[in-house]
């Protein structure tokens, strides 16, 4: 009882280190408190996680934590794949608990075990009937939720960025490592339709070797950052304080995955560097100023998080990738999705569109648009896309990556994504931080793979049966 009594301390402290620093100044040191090194890996004699396959699970026994806007809809998703039974829920708003339990038990299941206290996730990950934990809670409960949730054994699958500083990145993997547990991040845009069909073209040559990269999160949350949790919005306006203490790009991974998986990154080529740069911050003040008055609280406050921030990667293998966060100003999602290679092209905004070789300086005629999409089509959206666009959830991709999870657990298959590239992807936060608050300096990226990249194959077309 001691030991867990001390357990339950240590992880009351880490997600209090990570709550305490949504209130970190623009310039304050991110890794306050902590004795690590974020420029030097760690040290590490466990086994590498890189291509990990354990045990299958004839059923695989869910817990969600975090029932908000997007644990409530995983759970409607998940109760609707074979071998998926979901044994406890835990939000600290009671009532989104007691919607989800309704969900499972209109779906014919039995109800699952219910936790609202703060810090009841503690409890629900030392439970012995859980073999996922999937985690849809705030950004700083990330991290803590899913090493204490590996710690005891469990699988994880977390929303993003996975993690929000580099000492969490480390953990990630450092645990992930030592316990040979899963450690997935739910970046469901790799599962996206157009992101599949570039993904099989990439891995059949179709763009040449791809040098370049574009991708970003271009999404105007101004109304949703104010607006109340009883009204929908975020609870205690936690994306709202990141914006009043944190400047870089602190929501890259939707973007910068499906490309990056496209490059092989952390398979074959790794990040190498970053140079970050921000433009001032206007656009949530002046939406306060109109919204709540010029001389209200929320138009007085000074908010650092520039409308616009552009991260420029190099990765070790010379090729580069722009990523850029915009959640303020006024303009149509975009989350810009551009490869570009020695043969050819593609971009998927504002209008899905491809260029190749020998007639590269347009795009292709619709027909032909057509065509190339019908013969890559990936095998994934071939078996289930229709099922996933009537589930839905995101045009159906929430769907597609809830079931090549769970097939992947109950096959003993490696997943595609891994705890590398949760942490490299989601290390872009800090760093582009780092950078943006030393005139845009250029910040090594570490490997967090301790050089596994250089002979792990990149992610295949999967296929499910």
């Amino acid at each position: 009882m001691k030991k867990q009594n001390q357990s339950r301390r240590e992880f009351l402290r880490i997600a209090a280190l990570g709550t305490a620093a949504i209130g970190l100044g623009a310039t304050g040191n991110l890794f306050a408190g902590a004795t690590f090194n974020p420029s030097t890996p760690i040290p590490s004699g466990n086994k590498t996680a890189m291509g990990l396959a354990c045990s299958p699970l004839d059923t695989v026994r869910i817990a969600v934590i975090g029932l908000g806007m997007r644990g409530g809809d995983a759970v409607r998703r998940l109760l609707q794949i074979e071998g998926v039974k979901i044994n406890a829920l835990c939000d600290v708003v009671p009532g989104f608990v007691q919607e989800a339990n309704n969900k499972i038990t209109k779906a014919g299941h039995t109800p699952a075990a219910e936790y609202t206290g703060e810090t009841d996730w503690m409890k629900v990950c030392e439970r012995d009937d859980i073999d996922l934990v999937y985690n849809c809670t705030p950004w700083n409960l990330h991290t803590p939720i899913a090493v204490h949730a590996m710690r005891h054994g469990m699988h994880t699958a977390l929303e993003v960025p996975a993690a929000m500083t580099l000492e969490e990145c480390w953990q990630l993997v450092d645990t992930a490592e030592e316990m040979q547990r899963h450690c997935m991040m739910l970046e469901n845009c790799c599962y996206d339709f157009f992101e599949l069909a570039t993904l099989n073209m990439a891995r059949n040559g179709v763009f040449g070797e791809i040098l370049h990269a574009e991708g970003a999160y271009i999404h105007d949350l101004r109304e949703l950052k104010f607006l109340k949790q009883k009204e929908g919005g975020y609870y205690n306006f936690w994306r709202l304080e990141y914006s009043k203490k944190h400047n870089g790009n602190l929501y890259p991974t939707h973007g910068l995955g499906p490309v990056a998986q496209i490059m092989g990154i952390n398979r074959g080529d790794r990040f190498d560097y970053l140079t970050s740069m921000s433009t001032k911050q206007a656009g949530l003040s002046l939406y306060a100023a109109e919204k709540f008055g010029s001389g209200s609280a929320e138009a007085q406050t000074p908010y650092i998080l520039g409308d616009m921030n552009t991260t420029l990667i190099r990765t070790v293998n010379g090729r580069t990738l722009m990523v850029q966060h915009d959640t303020t100003s006024p303009r149509p999602y975009d989350r810009l999705h551009l490869i570009s290679g020695t043969k050819g092209m593609a971009r998927k905004w504002p209008r899905p569109a491809i260029a190749l070789e020998p007639n590269a300086h347009q795009f292709l005629k619709q027909d032909e648009y057509d065509r190339m999409m019908a013969e890559y089509e990936h095998p994934l959206v071939r078996q289930i896309g229709e099922k996933a666009k009537k589930v839905g959830g995101h045009g159906g991709m929430d769907f597609m990556m809830d079931y090549r999870l769970i097939y992947c657990l109950r096959n003993g298959l490696p997943l595609d994504q891994d705890v590398y590239d949760a942490a490299a992807w989601s290390c872009i936060v800090p760093l582009s931080e780092e950078s943006v608050n030393n005139r845009s300096g250029s910040i090594n990226i570490p490997d967090f793979t301790r050089g596994a990249w250089k002979t792990a194959r990149p992610w295949p077309v999967v296929t499910v049966d």
